[in-house]
């Protein structure tokens, strides 16, 4: 098979490359090591930015988005037992969805679908070859004979344990990294939201999550040890944790009721650099994590594939190699802005081990600057609701 570009991973971030690429006239082929089924149902994040929502307008994916996601104007910061509003529309002119990334998926999937583009799942033992040549290569295995895909670039949107970063010589890139130490326990509950928009709360017992999927359809988290294991927290265990980090009004109009979901994920900052390797491109989660509470993650993709398919764009109708070139610079300069983001939110609203209680207060006089300054409001509201692309 010859293409000009070849996608390793079908989730978010191949799927949305895969589109732009196709409005644009460029041809391309993806690579999935999974079913279509199994990507549908990794449970995963559920905050777009205005510009990821954008993109998926951009490809003719966005209509489901528009008609079903909820749009929030403001999200809130619970600390010393009350609740505090900030204004990200007042601050930045700008929104916020809540719409989940399965949903973002399958809309792609569909549009891919509708446009009679090739997605190869099941393709078993994938690997990137020659990409360091002017004639890079993948190989794959589905149902037991070995397949190659001769093509122009590489582009790897095949998550942190895909085999994309993997395949990259280690004296070729630098690793940053952070483990957090605590995870975050989350359920999917089928029970109305405790609030209209988002509840950050900052408690001494650990920081706890309100969000939702819906109207209907709740999504929770509480902070947790990185040891725990979710046969130890039956519903019953959540739902009382929960209220108790959670400010009164909402521990009292809390409607609970059984998971339909519970895992518990680790938190981890990460950086791989460069982000291009001849004519290898690294996109979303395979060069870079952030923690889920700046709800960066599946936005940081959406702004990897958008620069990457317009620098694609201009090396075909161009001639240029200046997009591809730059692109890990640009990109790059985004994500660790977006890494600084996550990785202050969390520290700000997180029990750590070792803060104490002089770490404590810390934490309680920058909350309460946030909230109470115009400039520190404006901030969070600026990152929070997306940098430029």
């Amino acid at each position: 098979m010859r293409t000009k570009v070849a996608i390793i991973g079908a989730g978010p971030a191949g799927l949305l490359l895969g589109q732009l690429l196709h409005r644009y006239g460029i041809d391309n082929v993806i690579l999935e090591r999974q079913t279509g089924e199994y990507v549908l149902g990794r449970i995963r994040a559920g905050l777009l930015e205005e510009g990821t929502v954008a993109l998926l307008d951009e490809v003719g994916a966005g209509e489901r988005a528009h008609r079903e996601g909820l749009v929030h104007h403001g999200l809130e910061l619970a600390f010393g037992g009350a609740r505090h509003r900030i204004d990200l529309h007042g601050a930045t002119g700008k929104t916020v969805m809540i719409y989940g990334q399965t949903e973002v998926t399958l809309d792609l999937m569909n549009a891919r679908k509708a446009a009679g583009l090739t997605a190869i799942y099941q393709a078993a033992d994938v690997k990137p070859l020659d990409f360091d040549t002017d004639r890079p290569r993948v190989s794959y295995v589905k149902d037991g004979v070995t397949h190659e895909i001769e093509c122009d670039f590489i582009a790897g949107c095949d998550g942190f344990h895909g085999v994309s970063r993997a395949s990259v010589k280690p004296s070729a890139i630098q690793t940053f990294e952070r483990i957090y130490p605590f995870g975050w326990l989350g359920i999917l509950s089928e029970t109305p939201p405790v609030s209209p928009e988002l509840i950050y709360s900052n408690h001494a017992r650990g920081f706890a999550l309100c969000t939702m999927r819906s109207t209907r359809r709740s999504r929770y988290y509480v902070q947790c040890p990185l040891d725990d294991h979710i046969d130890q927290w039956p519903d019953e265990r959540f739902w009382d944790e929960l209220k108790r980090r959670i400010d009164q009004k909402a521990a009292d109009e809390l409607v609970t009721g059984p998971s339909i979901e519970k895992s518990i994920a680790p938190l981890r900052s990460f950086v791989a650099e460069p982000m291009r390797f001849g004519r290898m491109f690294l996109a979303g989660d395979a060069s870079h994590i952030v923690p889920p509470t700046g709800a960066k993650g599946l936005n940081l993709a959406a702004s990897d594939v958008h620069y990457l398919s317009q620098a694609l764009r201009e090396y075909y109708d161009e001639r240029s190699s200046a997009g591809i070139d730059g692109y890990s610079a640009k990109a790059l300069s985004r994500v660790w802005k977006a890494v600084r983001f996550s990785w202050w939110m969390t520290s700000m609203l997180h029990k750590f081990p070792d803060q104490g209680e002089f770490g404590a207060r810390i934490q309680l006089a920058e909350l309460d600057y946030v909230v109470n300054s115009k400039a520190a409001s404006a901030s969070l509201s600026e990152n929070y609701v997306g940098l430029p692309f």
